[in-house]
């Protein structure tokens, strides 16, 4: 059981997390082992996304005036909240997770203050995510300077082939 204390600093943590988070999903966890919800922790972790089972009042009061205040008609029962900058990294974990585990419900979660239920969720995590697009950008960037070294390692590539060309050219003439 928290003391006061321990309890206002719960709310004040999560209040801190979901005030700069870009999106967070509510699941209802009843029936995971403890195995996996360690799992899932730990899918999260690396994907950056902040997992937490908390009590729904220290919920309601820790996203009261933040963008995740429509979690709060959600808080029912035994409730993991997790909390993410990407909001499709979160949703990518829990949807595959879910896949897995049919003991893991997703029940709504929040991106930009808007609610979005299950099934908008899993087409969310659809999505490419974060570091996806940094890659692809990356590489749309990367392209038109690849070509262009190649074009101008091509020019002189072409005036040595001309010249290796005269050059056989001359050598059968003189041979003749």
């Amino acid at each position: 059981m928290l003391n006061l204390e321990q309890k206002k600093a719960v709310v004040a943590d999560l209040k801190a997390r979901s005030s700069t988070a870009q999106a967070a999903v509510l699941t209802d966890y009843r029936g995971l082992t403890v195995g996996e919800m360690n799992d899932l922790r730990g899918r999260l972790r690396e994907s950056g996304v902040f997992f937490r089972v908390v009590k729904n009042n220290l919920a309601k009061r820790a996203v009261e005036g933040t963008d995740m205040e429509p979690l709060t008609e959600h808080l029912q029962g035994p409730t993991g909240l997790a909390l993410a900058d990407d909001p499709v990294a979160a949703a990518k974990v829990l949807t595959e997770f879910a896949k897995d585990h049919d003991d893991l419900e997703i029940k709504v979660g929040v991106l930009d203050g808007k609610a979005l239920d299950a099934s908008e969720l899993e087409s969310l995590a659809k999505l490419p995510g974060r570091q996806e697009l940094i890659t692809q950008v990356a590489v749309g960037l990367n392209a038109p300077i690849v070509k262009l070294a190649r074009s101008l390692h091509e020019v002189p590539a072409r005036f040595a082939r001309a010249l290796a060309a005269v050059r056989d050219q001359k050598d059968q003439g003189e041979a003749a």
